[in-house]
């Protein structure tokens, strides 16, 4: 099984500036998200960014990079542009691997790929986690899915689903391990599906939830979601998390 790694690095984020090129241990994020993908079975490692600073670092460590347009609405969106100009196969699997994901285990992307070229029904492959508390299931910032029994993935909520009714009634968010799982924001795509994904109109339950996923399911596409091998690390989206994350490394 072959398949590439592509990592979207935006410098725009609005909650941290300039985030891909914020310092963790005397190494910028993208750095740390990059070496993470150089520990998996990826034939090819592409970071795609759309600010000369960025790509400017990324040389100077050695990575292959790829410039893509400032408008991009998602970072599906600059990896359709990445296939469009490398020319890939419609056949070929890429892994879109999050900038911001510096702890990402190099199993986990290993195997939401496996996954994808396993699962010929799917047009995307993706994985979760069980959740352990009230807390996260509450949580709007912790997207939830549900799947049916060969974990093929039925939807996905900010939401707590499923709904426990009589524990809610209650208010005491009753959290069950083998029901209730957290998304991980990991996504293998089949180019040929990928560049048709973006091409489709935004739907209302994408638009509602704000969960691009839901576009997939809401066209009728397949998502394959299995339960990761190993629980990923924390991301970046915060000046907190950054501090979060670069202790965690220093081992404080």
């Amino acid at each position: 099984m072959s398949y590439k790694i592509i990592i979207p690095a935006r410098y725009g984020a609005t909650r941290l500036a300039a985030k891909p090129l914020q310092p963790i241990a005397n190494k910028p994020l993208i750095q740390w998200v990059y070496e993470c993908a150089q520990q998996t079975q990826a034939e090819q490692i592409i970071i795609a960014t759309d600010h000369d600073a960025i790509a400017d670092v990324v040389r100077g460590f050695a990575a292959d990079v790829c410039m893509t347009s400032t408008n991009h609405a998602s970072g599906s969106d600059r990896l359709a542009e990445v296939v469009a100009q490398r020319n890939f196969a419609d056949d070929d699997i890429v892994v879109n691997l999050q900038g911001d994901e510096p702890l990402m285990p190099a199993e986990v992307i290993d195997q939401v790929a496996a996954n994808l070229a396993l699962f010929k029904q799917a047009n995307t492959a993706t994985l979760c986690t069980p959740i352990q508390s009230s807390e996260a299931l509450i949580d709007p910032h912790v997207v939830k899915v549900v799947r049916n029994f060969e974990n093929f993935a039925l939807y996905f909520s900010r939401a707590p689903i499923p709904w426990d009714r009589d524990g809610f009634v209650q208010q005491e968010h009753p959290v069950s391990a083998d029901l209730h799982f957290r998304h991980i924001g990991l996504y293998a795509y089949r180019v040929g599906f990928l560049k048709q994904f973006v091409r489709q109109s935004y739907s209302r339950l994408e638009q509602h939830e704000s969960l691009e996923q839901l576009r997939i399911l809401y066209y009728g596409g397949v998502i394959h979601c299995d339960i990761a091998c190993k629980v990923p690390g924390p991301g970046v989206d915060t000046e907190a998390d950054r501090i979060a994350v670069e202790r965690l490394v220093n081992g404080k």
